[in-house]
């Protein structure tokens, strides 16, 4: 079984790590893989402010790290997917075409103008994907 969380390094989104994580300890033949979309509108605002790509790279693997690093804790194995786009986009289109069994994914991220209602990004991916969804709050 194959269990994908979507992060974004929003607290929405290491509760829905978390949750992913103890859905694979209980699992044993289940596999995580944590997905994380660099946004293009996002990324070029990271770039102004950042000196190099490999700070750049840096920033983004510290928004994961922490997640790998609970899986780790509990003998949850993890495989990193990297993306750049639209976030809603690339989470749709990867999770179905690398036909994922479970998503799990966080009711709101980082985006504060869309923190009144569901978060746009996992309304979308809830509608378009082709496996069962997690949305935890």
């Amino acid at each position: 079984m194959r269990i994908a969380v979507a992060i974004d390094g929003s607290e929405n989104a290491l509760r829905a790590a978390k949750h992913a994580i103890t859905l694979c300890k209980y699992l044993p033949e289940a596999h995580l893989e944590v997905i994380y979309v660099s946004d293009y509108n996002k990324a070029k605002d990271e770039r102004l402010l950042s000196q190099s790509p490999e700070s750049l790279t840096l920033k983004r693997e510290q928004k994961v790290q922490p997640i790998i690093e609970l899986a780790k804790d509990v003998g949850v194995k993890t495989k990193i997917t990297m993306l750049k786009g639209n976030p809603s986009q690339e989470i749709i289109q990867y999770v179905n075409a690398e036909e994922i069994d479970q998503l799990v994914i966080g009711s709101r991220g980082l985006n504060t103008l869309q923190e009144m209602i569901l978060g746009s990004v996992s309304h979308k991916v809830m509608k378009h994907v082709n496996c069962p969804i997690t949305i935890v709050k």
